[in-house]
């Protein structure tokens, strides 16, 4: 039987704050399944002897077992809450690092990412915790689902260097394995504090968005599609750099290390970009928010062509961060604007799975265009066509909702 909803009363509550805290830090911890296979990526690849594409199946496999998961775990928490994904995703994390530090192929390890660290484990942290977060508040909904989208991003700032350090000491099978045992003891105490329901709204503008944060008058299924082209879009763009920064350093002669550092670097700064776009999208409303994030975007990954001295692509990873940092959230909060309360578990589950394929995408055509051409070049450019995607489909739907503000204000 579904959860019963408390009272509209816990919106922006201190019991909302607090929820939103536990969203984060088991977002954060959760999130090491998106990052750990792209620091071990040169161990594992050297270990298993395999080419650069092959070597990023296993980040493909994870990604594309997180899309699919996210769907199914937001359906899972529009049941029963949010708890029941995430402490089942937290029993698969630990299962899924504990059988990956024992495989004997490369498609043993890749099969168990994508199955268990992927597909039920990662995903049960992000997608559910996002759409439960946006059911907490009104004033402030787009900073706190920032903030709760920012774990992914906090997870890739604290994990690498920590996983590099294990991978140098203890070699990647022991960290893997050390990773499966901490998971468990540190999330299942913070899954607990979600078990209070959520209090169900109807869509709503944001307070103060005015005719910037009203619905767009779609169809949820026509809007659904329109995100979730842009989601792919704009996270092919975005996985170039993500994804294969540690191994372009090592191409680069600067070694993992660095490209460690610069992963964490670039992914401190999407914190900070994350957050300061909440706050935009608070004020210029959410699909203003996605044109704008898409643009610097693109400008930031375009920087990724003239540069490639050590200093500087410390510099770019961090400009790269800043810029791109807002565009997954904005994806949440348009869904929440524009479908019922009811649905925004499996909704916001799409549209963000969507990013994550972009992401599976992104990061096996990069790996490809290595392959065939010995540089990321045309990686670069291949993810700035695809970024323009996104920005065509984020300025068509500004221009709708300007529309409709206009005509409201006629009425």
């Amino acid at each position: 039987m579904p959860a019963a909803p408390h009272a509209e009363s816990g919106v922006d509550s201190r019991h909302a704050w607090m929820r939103l805290a536990a969203s984060l830090a088991l977002s954060t911890l959760g999130g090491v399944g998106l990052w750990s296979i792209v620091v071990a990526l040169p161990a594992v690849q050297a270990e298993f002897g395999v080419a650069r594409a092959d070597a990023s199946l296993p980040y493909t496999l994870t990604t594309l077992g997180f899309a699919v998961g996210g769907v199914l775990m937001g359906r899972l928490a529009d049941r029963f809450g949010v708890m029941a994904p995430v402490l089942l995703g937290t029993v698969c994390l630990a299962a899924g690092y504990a059988l990956s530090a024992q495989a004997a192929t490369m498609m043993q390890f890749a099969i168990i990412h994508g199955a268990l660290i992927g597909l039920l484990g990662s995903c049960a942290t992000f997608g559910p915790v996002v759409a439960d977060i946006s059911l907490w508040f009104r004033r402030r909904r787009g900073f706190a689902v920032s903030l709760a989208a920012s774990g992914n991003y906090f997870a890739g700032a604290v994990w690498p260097p920590l996983i590099q350090a294990g991978i140098d000491t203890y070699g990647w099978r022991t960290t893997h394995l050390i990773i499966g045992i901490a998971l468990p003891l540190l999330m299942l105490p913070l899954a607990l504090l979600l078990r209070r329901p959520a209090p169900l709204q109807d869509p709503a503008p944001a307070a103060g968005a005015g005719a910037a944060g009203a619905p767009l008058g779609l169809a949820p299924n026509t809007l659904q599609t329109l995100l979730a082209v842009a989601g792919i879009a704009c996270c092919i763009a975005m996985a170039m750099p993500q994804v294969h920064i540690v191994a372009y350093c090592v191409d680069l002669g600067y070694g993992p290390a660095r490209g460690a550092e610069m992963l964490s670097v670039m992914l401190a700064c999407g914190v900070v970009s994350r957050l300061a776009f909440g706050v935009i999208l608070d004020r210029i409303g959410s699909v203003a928010t996605l044109l704008l994030a898409a643009s610097l975007q693109a400008v930031a990954l375009a920087l990724f062509l003239p540069f490639d001295g050590l200093v500087s692509l410390y510099v770019v990873s961090g400009i790269f961060g800043l810029f791109q940092g807002g565009i997954v959230s904005t994806y949440a909060v348009i869904v929440r604007e524009n479908v019922p309360a009811k649905e925004v578990g499996v909704r916001v589950g799409i549209a963000l799975s969507a990013t994550l394929v972009g992401m599976a995408i992104g990061g096996w055509m990069s790996g490809l265009a290595f392959d065939l051409t010995g540089s990321y070049s045309a990686a670069v450019v291949n993810g700035i066509a695809w970024n323009m995607v996104t920005i065509a489909i984020a300025g068509w739907l500004v221009l709708r909702r300007r529309g409709r503000g206009r005509v409201a204000a006629y009425a």
